[in-house]
């Protein structure tokens, strides 16, 4: 059986595994390290998995992950989900859709701490949903808006699925960072736009809040400037390369716990749930890394990525249309796989593709970030609804995924505008430097 086939039945083993519920990292390395022991040795495979597993543990690159981890953390004990949307609230929460647009800007702001779509749905999704039904919105509406929100985690830098991408396709953290920050901004802006026409042609999704005075305003906001002066020294200053992304994540993760201290919330308590929870997602993403670079070396090695850049080539179709393919793949394989696991089953097979047809290794980090992004509330999975579900069981769930219907489209729109214009995401990192 030539490596080709082997690599196909590969790629259908993890999707098959996968469907069945076994944790990602463990399905990728038992699919990269059974692989190669069929296409090398099984002692081949034994060692691959020990050196894999040693440099990974021991990589200093990888410190990041947990130190950007703890920041997220130790905000969160901070209060920032709650000051976020308050200050977005008190400033927008008098327009139309208000509150909804406050909780946009609620999921921009913490996004930019906690790097996880799912942690800003739910923790923004907490404050501000309560809010919303106490104000009478939709709750298909308020819903859509929420789960919709929450993927600007995944996006916004410090984003940990841009440190993950980097780190399996070995890009810089910085360039990603910097070419994240003009998506990031314009889909906050265009789910902020598409929120304003709605509640303007429909006002009963959305309703006016009363009118904040600005004395009752600039507390609000004077809450939020340490954690956006925060993130904003820390993000720019990796940017710029005033940081390496270790050095940025060990900045990060003193000024948070300062922060921290400061705000009177560092107690015995919020330590100890701060650092439990860090390393038990750092030890969850580092099992990930080692099972998608097992994964990797297998894909490499069947030379399927060869055979398929080859028939791209053939196809003579340029290079919009291999990216159009690649998007439909993406947005059918989120349909029922979690956004990680469609990152780490894809970026080995396409990212070779991409760089043979020219494009750029760190605009496609964005576009693949993205199109995961859509992956969180695509139905039948769309994790995020099901999290908002979770805030609010009495809703049905059949109302939520009604509700994320025009975000959707919203952001199949934005995907467009990255595909069509890739200096969206490449013009910062250049004029950075980065």
């Amino acid at each position: 059986m030539s490596p080709e086939i082997w690599g196909a039945l590969g790629i259908i083993a993890l999707l098959a595994l996968l469907t069945l519920g076994l944790p990602i990292g463990v399905a990728l390395a038992a699919v990269g390290a059974g692989g190669i022991a069929i296409l090398v040795t099984p002692e081949a495979a034994l060692i691959k998995a020990g050196v894999v597993a040693f440099e990974t543990i021991a990589k200093y690159e990888l410190g990041v992950l947990p130190l950007f981890l703890l920041m997220a953390h130790l905000c969160f004990a901070a209060g920032a989900s709650r000051d976020f949307f308050d200050a977005a609230a008190r400033f927008i929460g008098h327009r139309p859709g208000g509150l909804a647009l406050a909780s946009i800007a609620g999921c921009a702001g913490f996004g930019a701490i906690s790097g996880s779509s799912l942690a800003t749905a739910a923790t923004i999704g907490s404050v501000a949903l309560p809010e919303m039904r106490k104000h009478n919105y939709s709750p298909a509406f308020a819903t859509g808006a929420l789960a919709a929100g929450g993927t600007l985690g995944a996006l916004i830098p410090p984003s940990g699925a841009l440190i993950v991408f980097g780190i399996i396709a070995e890009q810089s953290i910085g360039r990603l960072f910097a070419a994240a920050v003009i998506p990031g901004l314009s889909q906050a802006l265009f789910y902020m736009v598409g929120i304003y026409i709605l509640c303007r042609i429909w006002p009963e999704l959305g309703p006016k809040t009363a009118r904040v005075p600005w004395r009752d305003r600039l507390p609000a906001l004077r809450r939020i400037i340490d954690i956006v002066a925060l993130v904003v020294f820390v993000v720019g200053g990796l940017m710029v390369g005033w940081f390496t992304p270790t050095e940025a994540a060990s900045v990060g993760a003193v000024g948070s716990f300062l922060l921290c201290a400061i705000r009177g919330a560092l107690t015995r308590a919020a330590m100890t749930k701060a650092l439990s929870d860090t390393l038990r997602t750092t030890g969850m993403i580092y099992v990930v890394i080692i099972g998608a670079i097992l994964f990797s070396t297998f894909i490499s090695l069947t030379g399927i990525t060869g055979h398929m850049s080859a028939l791209v080539a053939d196809l003579d179709a340029g290079p919009l249309a291999a990216v159009l393919v690649m998007t439909l793949l993406l947005l059918v394989l989120g349909s029922f796989l979690d956004g990680l696991a469609l990152m780490l089953l894809t970026a080995p097979i396409f990212l070779p593709i991409v760089v043979d047809l020219g494009l750029s290794p760190i605009w496609f980090g964005i576009f693949l970030v993205r199109t995961m992004e859509i992956g969180f509330v695509h139905p039948p999975l769309g994790l995020n609804c099901y999290v908002i579900h979770g805030i609010a069981k009495d809703i049905p769930l059949g109302t939520i995924f009604r509700g994320i219907v025009p975000f959707l489209a919203i952001d199949f729109v934005h995907l467009a505008v990255i595909i069509a214009f890739p200096a969206v995401t490449l013009w910062l990192p250049k004029m950075l430097g980065a």
